[in-house]
């Protein structure tokens, strides 16, 4: 089975600790005294599994236009040392030794809209790096998440309809469904209840749902 992932409220959940290093990138290209420390880890959630442009112009509308770059260039360095330096635990529970088994006999890949080098520092710091067939991200692509979904299908010799993704917002739910992929929903991560009122698929309550999953579909 090809099983394809989702990084932020699917995989862990960083917002507390990457909304300090947003601040400190804010201050980085000198908007602190303005803005002040005003990125709030409830305000990521809101904001994760958007496009990085789009988050920056979200919340830097006034100067999105003119320091997009010179700010998605201070919140990937400060991004990555907030991760590096945790010593909290930061996936949900399950993720690293759930993957390590899934891995033995299904295909694991992980497409994400976020910034390059994001989703290699996800997989070395859970220990799952060697679990992981193919990833890629809005980052290195240009690509919005449908297309990186397609993008790693092909590159991997299956289709669409051959695998899951596997996410926990409506927008996952939505580039899933424009990719042609089916959805399992992770009802534990940052989404709503369900992505659609209507959605009749898969649901998992907490991500060690998937061995179950897979084994009654083998």
């Amino acid at each position: 089975m090809n099983l394809m992932f989702d990084v932020d409220g699917t995989l862990w959940n960083t917002t507390d600790e990457v909304a300090e290093a947003w601040n400190d990138a804010t201050e980085d290209v000198g908007l602190g005294r303005e803005m002040g420390r005003f990125v709030t880890g409830s305000a990521l959630r809101r904001e994760f599994g958007k496009p990085m442009d789009e988050i920056i112009k979200d919340l830097y509308p006034d100067h999105f236009e003119t320091m997009c770059d010179e700010i998605l260039a201070a919140v990937r360095i400060r991004e990555k040392a907030a991760v590096e330096r945790c010593t909290t635990a930061l996936a949900y529970p399950g993720v690293t030794d759930t993957m390590k088994e899934l891995s033995r006999d299904h295909r694991l890949y992980i497409v994400s809209n976020c910034q390059e080098g994001y989703i290699p520092l996800v997989t070395k710091t859970l220990g799952i790096t060697d679990c992981i067939t193919d990833f890629e991200s809005f980052g290195k692509t240009g690509l919005l998440k449908a297309d990186n979904i397609r993008l790693v299908c092909e590159r991997n010799g299956f289709t669409p309809e051959e695998g899951y993704y596997i996410g926990d917002t409506t927008g996952d739910y939505n580039s899933s469904t424009e990719a042609g992929m089916p959805f399992i929903y992770a009802r534990y991560g940052f989404g709503p209840d369900l992505p659609v009122p209507d959605f009749k698929g898969p649901v998992i309550e907490r991500f060690a749902d998937l061995i179950a999953f897979t084994r009654n579909r083998t």
